[in-house]
């Protein structure tokens, strides 16, 4: 694993992936968020040709992250998944079988709407609103923090960075962005936009550039 970086909050360790998560040390977790798994079945669906290997390679992704930090927990910050149940989410009870060991906890996002019976049989524990586990706080969206959180992470905006060069030219990233009470993480899906950031000073953000970390 390349390009890990340690950012301490509230004197607990995190450990910044390029692939687009975060292990926190203390609570064994592997953070992440925006997923929108079954999302490339759903544009199928719906007449648009998205090649299933964009899952697939996002699963295997998130296969290599457990293999790696080897956590007790998975936490996501919402939009796990896209829209209702279909062939990629059958893969992903086969998958979630595989690892049946490891708790996957799920604070819900808006895209998150499948029936509690379907969590329930992915033994996925749910989570409505804010969350807490510790000293910290999760919610898919940072605009419903509750002003009592020490601090936050959360996801739902793609943030991303952006880039501009010679003759127009512009490049962007995904990022990830720690404000003073709150942290937004980038999508871990491929399969997603970018939302440009606005960030202070005092703000730290680190760019995911050519499956490496650079601070901004």
């Amino acid at each position: 694993m390349h390009s890990l970086i340690k950012h301490a909050i509230h004197e607990q360790t995190f450990w910044l992936s390029p692939q687009r998560c975060i292990y926190w040390e203390e609570q064994s977790a592997l953070i992440l968020s925006d997923l929108h798994l079954g999302k490339t079945g759903h544009f199928r669906k719906h007449g648009i040709a998205v090649p299933q290997k964009v899952f697939t390679e996002d699963l295997q992704r998130l296969v290599d992250q457990i293999s790696y930090f080897k956590p007790r927990q998975v936490i996501a910050v919402g939009d796990l998944f896209h829209s209702h149940a279909n062939r990629e989410l059958d893969l992903f009870l086969k998958w979630r079988s595989d690892f049946a060991s490891v708790d996957f906890i799920l604070v819900k996002g808006n895209h998150d709407i499948l029936e509690d019976e379907w969590y329930a049989n992915a033994g996925i524990k749910v989570h409505h609103g804010q969350w807490q586990l510790g000293n910290i706080h999760f919610v898919h969206d940072p605009s419903d923090m509750q002003e009592e959180a020490t601090y936050v992470f959360a996801g739902h905006l793609h943030p991303g960075v952006y880039f501009s060069g010679m003759g127009k030219q512009s490049l962007r990233f995904p990022c990830f962005h720690f404000s003073s009470n709150h942290a937004v993480l980038p999508a871990f899906s491929k399969f997603s936009g970018l939302s440009g950031i606005r960030a202070k000073k005092s703000d730290a953000v680190f760019a995911i550039v050519d499956g490496k970390l650079m601070s901004v």
